[in-house]
């Protein structure tokens, strides 16, 4: 909720002394994907063609996002690239992003798949009910039955755990075995493989005109290696980032800032490594 965030859009304002829109976005399961995304998109549309109203610098937007809401950030700065007749975003930030929907089984999904919490399951069982779909096929997605092996095949240059640094396997990974392939459970959910679930996947002739990036991972979050894909995928066409881990951080750990002996010192350092960064644009 807009409430959840307040206390981190508040004390971004204040310490970037910056224009800071919070979008509202309706939610699933009540509203089905893809209105979240139309929501968020509608938003950004409607605030950079009236800038001069918040009186914000058109040179100086910065779209962020956390968890889901950096899968949608990630999104629509790719869909802003072909609006000649918006300002160009300067930065994206990101905070511990989802970015694709047919890899369960990476080093971060295997090594924190029971962390508080987000679960490896409650991720997929969401991805359900983002979708409105009951979740009866969730142990075939977990399996990656529901992507077809030439998708596999073609995506593995960008979706491998082959790509993580050994350092963030040391917690213990083991490779998958093949497993087959489902045309129903494809079928079924097969929305969470587009560019718009998976923007991690964007072709590279989008990725290297994206604008730079602050991308923030946590080593105890599931999602750790969507992010360090992407920043690997940022890196290898060119785009600028700054990347923040947090040793002790886990998912959602910003929703406890602010909270006095209920928040967390990873936490904090989270929101000084963001606004150090916003300030430096």
């Amino acid at each position: 909720s807009l409430g959840a965030f307040e206390r981190i859009c508040r004390y971004i304002a204040k310490e970037c002394n910056s224009v800071v829109v919070s979008v509202g976005y309706r939610l699933a399961p009540e509203h089905p994907y893809p209105g979240q995304y139309f929501d968020c998109l509608n938003a950004t549309l409607y605030f950079m063609r009236n800038l001069e109203e918040y009186q914000v610098d058109p040179a100086l937007i910065v779209i962020c996002g956390d968890s889901c809401g950096a899968n949608f950030a990630t999104v629509i700065c790719q869909i802003l690239l072909n609006r000649r007749d918006l300002p160009k975003v300067r930065a994206q930030v990101l905070l511990y992003p989802g970015l694709q929907g047919l890899d369960f089984h990476l080093p971060s999904y295997q090594q924190n798949a029971s962390v508080p919490i987000l679960f490896r399951k409650l991720v997929i069982y969401f991805c359900f009910r983002y979708l409105n779909k009951e979740s009866v096929r969730l142990e075939d997605v977990l399996q990656s039955c529901h992507v077809p092996e030439s998708m596999k095949r073609r995506y593995k240059k960008w979706l491998s755990a082959d790509l993580i640094p050994d350092r963030f396997k040391a917690r213990g990974y083991i490779p998958q075995k093949p497993t087959p392939f489902k045309p129903e459970v494809h079928e079924a959910m097969k929305e969470i493989l587009a560019i718009t679930f998976s923007p991690l996947l964007a072709e590279d002739s989008t990725v290297c005109q994206l604008p730079e990036c602050c991308i923030v991972t946590c080593e105890f979050d599931v999602l750790r290696d969507d992010g360090l894909l992407y920043k690997k995928r940022l890196e290898d066409n060119g785009v600028q980032v700054t990347w923040y881990h947090s040793e002790s951080g886990f998912h959602g750990i910003l929703a406890f800032f602010g909270y006095g002996v209920f928040s967390f010192p990873a936490g904090k350092e989270i929101m000084d490594s963001i606004v150090k960064y916003i300030n430096t644009l």
